[in-house]
């Protein structure tokens, strides 16, 4: 870690673990605004940290690693496309819309906003790449939420400043759920071996059961894998190039949501579904980061795209193509 990431790294740890995964958005943001985490993104020209990818990957898998209901990924890929267009505030995604912009308007719904009560700007994906971003301020949202309990809420629109960016929404939000799986699979990993090492059946803890310890050593497998991946993303994106990259991040963390959050719950037991354990928060959480912005069956078909496009001779220097900015 540089020096920078060591500090957002200890920061975010300690800022994100006080609030926990039952913080709201109103007692949470002014601690968040005045760390200044939703400029990370921005440019110090523009009065941000001009922080790096990287730097990004320690705010977003802290902020899933303390299951953080607060939409602080949300907030930072919302600034990094809106300020340099002029929109201030606190801005946040919405997952789709559907209507059209005119004459610097829009009119039509947003779908899926993280958390719109309260945002000054949604950006909003378009379809074939680039983003649409829209004032939302002062307009009531009807209120939905995922099964994780958080807040997808439907804005309706009319008449509204608009902007168009080329900056792909679509791909950096899904880099934010690749780096936020990532983190809830390592505290879930977490609680499940400090279960088993603690929870006892005939005369010792579970932990010492050959069939358990083949089973977190698959889970740990699988969160490592969802690590590298997201990291392996960040430095692509800190290259300027990385469709392929997140693509492979968000596909591969899905994966491994599914095989990890199965572990967690199998050596759990009934416990691990009870509202007062600290178990699901986190694995519902997964569930719902696993849908958002691209499903295991829409990036696979990506990827399958991508490598046929290239062809079979680019196969294999693309899969093993250096990630590491300084190392290339």
């Amino acid at each position: 870690m540089s020096d920078q990431e060591t500090m957002l790294h200890d920061m975010t740890t300690a800022l994100f673990g006080a609030l926990g995964h039952g913080a709201t958005l109103a007692e949470a943001w002014p601690r968040i605004e005045e760390l200044g985490l939703p400029d990370l993104l921005v440019s110090e020209a523009e009065g941000g940290f001009g922080g790096s990818w990287q730097d990004a990957l320690t705010v977003f898998r802290q902020a899933g690693f303390n299951a953080l209901a607060i939409p602080v990924p949300e907030a930072i890929l919302a600034a990094h496309i809106g300020a340099p267009l002029g929109f201030r505030g606190r801005g946040t995604l919405a997952s789709s819309s559907s209507g059209q912009v005119a004459e610097g308007t829009f009119e039509g719904t947003l779908h899926g906003v993280a958390a719109a009560a309260g945002a000054s700007f949604v950006v909003a994906p378009i379809d074939g790449g680039g983003s649409l971003i829209i004032d939302i301020g002062d307009i009531p949202a009807t209120e939905a939420r995922t099964i994780s309990g958080e807040a997808r809420d439907v804005v309706e629109v009319s008449g509204r400043k608009a902007a168009r960016s080329d900056s792909d929404i679509f791909k950096l939000a899904a880099f934010a759920r690749a780096a936020q799986i990532a983190g809830a699979l390592d505290a879930a990993l977490a609680v499940s071996t400090n279960y088993v090492n603690q929870r006892k059946q005939f005369g010792r803890t579970l932990a010492k059961f050959q069939a358990i310890q083949q089973n977190l050593a698959t889970f740990a497998s699988e969160a490592a894998a969802a690590n590298c991946a997201a990291m392996a993303a960040a430095q692509a994106l800190d290259r300027q190039a990385a469709s392929f990259e997140i693509a492979a991040a968000k596909l591969r963390c899905n994966q491994a949501v599914g095989i990890g959050t199965a572990i967690a719950h199998q050596v759990h037991g009934a416990i691990g579904f009870t509202q007062e354990y600290g178990l699901h928060p986190l694995t519902r959480r997964l569930w719902a980061w696993r849908s958002e912005y691209g499903n295991d069956s829409h990036w696979a078909a990506f990827l399958g795209s991508h490598v046929c496009k290239r062809g079979a001779d680019k196969f294999w220097p693309d899969l093993t193509a250096l990630t590491d900015p300084v190392a290339s």
